[in-house]
C-alpha cells in the first residue's frame, strides 16, 4: 500500500536495528482517513476467504481491524492483554511475550464471541517474531475457530514472524515490509 509506506518513509522513526516508532500514525495518534484506506485494502485482498469475524490484540491494532471490520461488514473482536476485573465465567487465554515490551503477558478473549464456525482474520500493527498473531491463534482454536489470514500493517522482515506464520499454514498479507532499520533509517523492501 503506497499510502502507508510514504508515511512510514517521513513519519516513521527507526529508534535502533529491531525498532521502529510510528507514534504519530499509528500507535498515540491515529490517522483515520489512512485507517479507513488500510481497513479497504485488507477487505479486499481477504474478500473471497469467506471471513465472519476480524480479531486484532488491545491496542494498536484495534482502529485498522476495526475499519477492516466495517469494510468487510463483519464483527470486531479484541483481544485483552490483562483480564477484566467485570468479566464472569471462563476466559479463553494464552501466554504471550512482546516483543516491543520483552514482558510476558496473558491474552485473553471472551469464548461467548467467537464460535466453532467462525473464519477469523486477524489483524495486528506489527509482525516480528510473530508472538503476539501465534498468542491469537492459540485463542482461536481453543474456540476451536478457523483463521483465515493474518494481515499487517508493517512487517518486519529480518525478523522471522512470516517464516514461522507461514510454516504453520497461514496466510500473511503485509502492507508494508521493512527490510532494514538503522538508527534514523527505514529501509523498505520492493
Amino acid at each position: 500500500m503506497q499510502t502507508l509506506k510514504d508515511i512510514v518513509l517521513s513519519s516513521g522513526k527507526a529508534v535502533n536495528s529491531d525498532v521502529m516508532k510510528v507514534d504519530s500514525f499509528i500507535t498515540h495518534q491515529v490517522d483515520p482517513s489512512l485507517m479507513e484506506q488500510i481497513g479497504k485494502d485488507f477487505a479486499e485482498h481477504f474478500k473471497n476467504s469467506n471471513i465472519t469475524k476480524i480479531a486484532t490484540i488491545e491496542s494498536s491494532g484495534i482502529a485498522p481491524a476495526l475499519m477492516t471490520a466495517k469494510a468487510m461488514n463483519v464483527p470486531l473482536i479484541i483481544f485483552k492483554k490483562e483480564p477484566s476485573r467485570i468479566t464472569n465465567g471462563s476466559l479463553l487465554q494464552t501466554e504471550v511475550t512482546s516483543f516491543t515490551t520483552a514482558k510476558t503477558y496473558e491474552l485473553t478473549a471472551s469464548p461467548k464471541f467467537i464460535k466453532s464456525d467462525d473464519n477469523v482474520l486477524i489483524i495486528d500493527d506489527f509482525l516480528a517474531n510473530g508472538e503476539a498473531i501465534t498468542g491469537a491463534v492459540r485463542i482461536l482454536r481453543m474456540a476451536h475457530a478457523t483463521v483465515g489470514g493474518v494481515g499487517i500493517l508493517i512487517e518486519k522482515t529480518f525478523q522471522p514472524g512470516r517464516r514461522k506464520l507461514e510454516n504453520a499454514g497461514f496466510e500473511v498479507y503485509s502492507l508494508v515490509k521493512v527490510k532494514s532499520l538503522k538508527p534514523g533509517k527505514i529501509e523498505l523492501e520492493d
